[in-house]
């Protein structure tokens, strides 16, 4: 019987927080301020607040956003605030998400990193008084088709082997 879902192994705090961090390291590279490349960070919290929103939070979120804020010397708080919000909405919906195939869930998640996006501008806005393109929103989009390449890579530690013991029902 080939089912979609699997038994998965619980997830080691440790690899969470080395994807967080590995996240991390992915948007302070110069290709960050490319405008489709996703915001990596956003990202890898979406999928661990969906798949573990006891151990990542909303908390873990703000700190987070504070690192991106010292990071791009922005308003102390801006991805903050963003982040935060981002992990709310990803803890509200994460039993409804995780019944759906990976494809329909970067659908239910592309709002949420929209969103965000928007939360940025307008901060932004108001601090300076400038808005950014349409092309902006971009990474938004390119988060959500990366979505299901995230989800396998991230619970690829979390499966059991192929092979099944027919003695077993598990």
């Amino acid at each position: 019987m080939n089912s979609p879902h699997y038994i998965l192994r619980p997830v080691n705090p440790v690899f969470i927080g080395f994807s967080l961090l590995m996240a991390w390291l992915f948007n302070i590279l110069p290709w960050g301020q490319a405008l489709w490349v996703p915001d990596f960070l956003a990202l890898a919290l979406v999928f661990w607040n969906t798949h573990q929103p006891r151990k990542v939070g909303i908390g873990v979120a703000f700190i987070m956003g504070l690192l991106m804020d010292v990071h791009e010397a922005s308003l102390l708080g801006e991805h903050a605030l963003a982040y935060t919000l981002l992990s709310y909405g990803a803890i509200m919906i994460h039993r409804r998400v995780l019944w759906f195939p990976v494809v329909i869930q970067a659908l239910h998640v592309l709002p949420l990193f929209l969103i965000a996006q928007v939360v940025l501008v307008v901060v932004r806005y108001v601090v300076s008084r400038r808005l950014p393109g349409l092309e902006f929103f971009l990474e938004s989009f390119t988060a959500a088709v990366l979505w299901p390449t995230i989800t396998w890579l991230l619970l690829l530690p979390q499966r059991r082997p192929r092979d099944r013991d027919e003695n077993r029902p598990i």
